[in-house]
């Protein structure tokens, strides 16, 4: 049974029990604690947490999913994805313990012919909570199975929640036994367990979770550990069955990457490498573990990026950039030099858009971001060896046996170079690698990036304050601010550092929740609203930003200005109308650039990332290069051209199907709800969005792109200015251009030629400098070497020179070492200073290695003298040092040292 019809049936037969079938949400999730939806049950947490009313009682879905905790896993277990798909069934107060495993019992079970699965009933093995009387008995009940056959299990393996206060419950799991050869016998009816140990996972294989959330949370400390505050008033049920794991059962295969819709991947890497999948031996199985790896890889970026991720060093672009050089990485160890991806990533999209057709519409635009990763990661692969080797260097003249942890994360950080290349080319050369130090530098920047996630939906972590203030008002937040600038409002809600209070006082810095609110919560890349908000008891509060730190709340980010401010006071809400009026506009504009792009540059040219301030905006877009100034150019004219038009801005309401059927264009990764906003620009743009507009584009004035850059692989950014901003800088543009022209005696449009003729004057002119400078420095080697000094038997000079950096020193002392009498043992050492930081080189010629005199110790003696470190080789050794203060001592040094060679050999 291929994948695709496990999942027809699987949603087929929730849907004849009632069920609504709920199209899977994007990877990406708005929520400061995931990167992606890591679960089939996240986007339906609002409706468990009670923030939202959903329009059904029963859903079911099969949900896009990525989990990268555990990619250290990949290829080398059964069952550890990093993309995988999640079916489940979800009951919001309807059926409870018994409907969802008597619906997954019938599933699991019944025949093929019927529609279900036509697993054995002697190969299934539920299991409940140890405790849970109600659900055992069910089980008896369903399945007719003594109770030696269902195995009971502990907190820690079958209790769920959220990791903090909130709903949680007793889960029940179906496992599949796989036979012994797979593992020992569980024994289950003769022995406790709390939870399945790692022996058993692969034999007894966890396909289905049956979660009887009917637990309400006060306190959790851990998995095992928590407090029972009661039962929940409605009862839920939350379920996740592993798709691919049922795969390879119903497909008889041994694992995941081998199932219809990843084994082709590995079929492709192996032609293209030469090596036999399943080959056996020690070789074989490292090698079963890198095209398993790719297989896993390759699909799992390519849905990342159809969900509209781009590949970078902070968060999800960090991520995808980790899956695609691993998978790169992996076919260089299988053999495979040349680029990877053109050959496997079409692979894995022509098995995958059998369900996923936007992999399929959106090939061009996720090929080039993928493409130019890789290409990316090539160069990065020649310039980290390079840079690894300085460290590997540094590191053994240092007489130090591990690169450093901070080494070790600046490869990977800032050069994209993966640990276990670096743990692999460091073993090559006889050193380890301070990995405890690396995971410890690679925790803070991951604790930095989710505090700042955090910090941008509320300044406070703990969102049990934001649940209870969504609890007491008991519906959402009216927004008003696309219709009004002012409203009456009552303030709701008031949290502080401390938590949910009543009331603050004159300087106080809290978050308010008010029941109306037209200020502009910061979303879909624009800035939030900022104004005041004045109560009917004399109380004036700031208001300095405005987010959602959960759907449906909004939250304003206040400050006392004077008075109190009290729970239920009434008064009204003005939102600062000049700076609504500048984002609006700097909006508006980005739609229009948007539009304006594509038609430049083709449908791939879609939105990356936005930000719509006052006055300006930055738009990130996919493109597979720089920009041409041309282009740039003829954006700015189109959207110029459609500002002097005066177009009306409008918005309409519809069903998600209807503005994609006006050619409305929706943003990758974004989640829309069955109706959606669309914003047209005349005739001319149309995007699905929230924000707030300009009414007409002649009100913009004038829209002036600044430039564009680079900010990742296939991703563009274009700074821009709006209206007033934009009149502004093309006024002081206008001046300094006439500057320049009476300065330079010529008229505007030939500054460009002066300016350019100016420059490669003045670069000549350095040239000659540097030639000079260089010829002079160098003039004095004959004269040094014709003075050296006999130390025991070795001609030694020792030189200073001030105002020469490392580069000179260099030269010098290679010159003159080329000039001291041929047969005789030399030795020359140069100590230069630049900006009071000198540098040393010490050059041997091949007579004085042969009495056992060394660059690489010499110069140690000298560095270590001026306060530094140094090395290098036998013949020329280079060093730097903290103070030159001491450079005369350090020669004097030098000399005792070549005396000291000398005459030991």
């Amino acid at each position: 049974m291929d994948t695709a019809e496990i999942r027809r049936r699987f949603l087929a037969h929730f849907e004849a029990r009632g069920h609504q079938v709920v199209p899977s949400a994007p990877l990406l999730v708005d929520d400061p604690n995931l990167l992606f939806v890591n679960a089939g049950m996240v986007p339906f947490k609002p409706y468990f947490l009670g923030q939202e009313t959903p329009s059904y009682s029963r859903a079911t879905s099969v949900q896009k999913c990525v989990r990268t905790p555990d990619i250290e896993d990949v290829g080398k277990t059964t069952r550890h994805g990093t993309f995988f798909e999640m079916c489940g069934n979800f009951s919001f107060g309807d059926y409870f313990k018994e409907g969802a495993i008597e619906m997954a019992w019938d599933l699991v079970t019944k025949s093929r012919a019927d529609g279900g699965w036509g697993l054995e009933e002697s190969r299934l093995w539920p299991s409940i909570l140890d405790g849970d009387d109600e659900a055992l008995h069910l089980w008896q009940k369903v399945t007719g199975l003594p109770k030696d056959r269902i195995v009971r299990l502990g907190r820690k393996e079958n209790y769920w929640s959220m990791g903090v206060p909130g709903p949680g419950g007793p889960c029940s799991e179906i496992l599949y036994d796989r036979g012994p050869d797979y593992g020992p016998d569980g024994e289950f009816a003769t022995t406790s367990r709390t939870a399945m140990p790692t022996d058993l996972e692969d034999r007894y294989l966890e396909i289905w979770n049956l979660v009887f959330m009917q637990d309400e949370l006060s306190e959790v400390r851990s998995k095992e550990d928590f407090d029972i505050r009661g039962p929940l008033p409605k009862k839920n049920i939350d379920t996740g069955m592993g798709l691919e794991r049922v795969a390879f059962l119903l497909q008889d295969r041994d694992n995941m990457y081998e199932i219809d819709v990843m084994y082709p991947v590995i079929e492709r890497a192996a032609q293209l490498t030469g090596k036999k999948y399943g080959a056996g031996g020690t070789e074989g199985h490292v090698d079963d573990v890198r095209m398993r790896v790719v297989a896993d890889h390759v699909r799992s970026s390519m849905m990342l990026i159809s969900d509209g991720v781009t590949p970078g060093n902070e968060s999800r672009g960090y991520v995808l950039r980790r899956l695609l050089r691993r998978a790169v990485r992996s076919m260089r160890l299988l053999g495979f030099e040349d680029p990877a991806l053109p050959e496997l990533l079409p692979v894995s999209r022509d098995k995958m858009a059998e369900t996923y057709g936007d992999l399929t519409r959106n090939w061009e635009r996720i090929s080039t971001i993928a493409y130019a990763e890789e290409e990316a990661f090539r160069q990065t692969l020649r310039t980290g060896t390079t840079i690894f080797d300085l460290a590997a260097t540094e590191a053994k003249t240092a007489g130090a046996p591990q690169l450093s942890g901070s080494k070790a994360f600046a490869l990977h950080d800032t050069y994209g170079f993966p640990i276990d290349l670096t743990l692999e080319m460091a073993a090559e050369q006889g050193l380890s690698v301070d990995e405890d130090g690396f995971r410890r530098l690679m925790r803070e920047q991951r604790d930095r990036a989710k505090a700042d996630a955090k910090s941008k939906k509320g300044t406070h972590a703990d969102a049990t304050a934001y649940r209870n203030v969504a609890d007491d008002l008991g519906r959402a937040v009216e927004f008003t601010g696309y219709a009004e600038v002012v409203s009456e409002a009552t303030v709701r809600g008031i949290v502080a550092s401390a938590g949910a209070t009543t009331s603050a006082r004159e300087g106080d810095e809290v978050e308010l929740v008010l029941d109306r609110t037209p200020f502009y919560a910061e979303g879909g890349g624009q800035l939030a609203d900022q104004g005041v908000l004045e109560l009917a008891n004399g109380a004036r509060v700031q208001i300095l930003d405005v987010q959602s730190p959960l759907s449906g709340l909004v939250v304003h980010q206040a400050k006392v200005l004077s008075g109190e401010v009290t729970l239920g006071e009434q008064g009204q809400a003005f939102v600062d109308v000049e700076r609504r009026k500048s984002i609006s506009r700097a909006h508006t504009a980005t739609h229009m650039v948007h539009k304006a792009f594509r038609e430049a540059l083709g449908e791939t040219a879609t939105q990356a990332g936005s930000e719509n301030a006052p006055g300006r905006f930055r738009f990130d877009f996919s493109a597979t290069g720089a920009v041409p100034t041309s282009v740039l150019a003829d954006v700015e004219a189109r959207v110029n051209d459609l500002v002097l038009a005066d177009l009306a801005v409008h918005a309409e309401l519809m069903t998600q199907e209807e503005a994609v059927r006006s050619g409305a264009m929706a943003l990758f990764g974004e989640k829309y709800g069955d109706e959606v906003r669309v914003i047209s620009v005349g005739d001319w743009a149309r995007e699905l969005c929230g924000g707030t507009h300009a009414g007409r584009s002649g009100q913009l004035g004038v829209v002036k792109l600044l430039g564009e850059s680079s900010i990742g692989s296939g991703v563009r950014r274009v700074e821009a200015l709006v209206g007033g901003d934009a009149y502004r800088f093309l006024a002081r543009e206008h001046v300094l251009v006439a500057q320049l022209s009476e300065v330079l005696k010529v008229r505007a449009e030939e500054l460009p030629e002066r300016v350019s003729d100016l420059v490669e004057r003045l670069r000549t002119a350095e040239k000659e400098i540097e030639r000079v400078r260089v010829q002079q420095l160098l003039a004095s080697a004959g004269e040094l070497a014709t003075q050296a000094k006999d130390v025991f038997g070795v001609a030694f000079v020792g030189h200073r020179v001030d105002g020469a950096g490392a580069g000179d020193v260099r030269k010098l002392a290679l010159d003159v070492r080329g000039r001291l009498p041929q047969g005789r043992p030399g030795v020359v050492a140069v100590i230069g200073s630049s900006d009071g930081k000198p540098a040393v080189v010490v050059a041997v010629n091949d007579e004085a290695r042969a009495w056992g005199v060394s660059a690489n110790g010499l110069v140690k003696v000298a560095a270590t003298a001026l306060g530094g470190s140094g090395g290098g080789k036998d013949d020329v050794a280079q060093g730097g040092g903290a103070s030159v203060a001491n450079a005369d001592q350090a020669l004097t040094d030098l000399e005792h040292e070549v005396g000291r060679m000398a005459t030991h050999r």
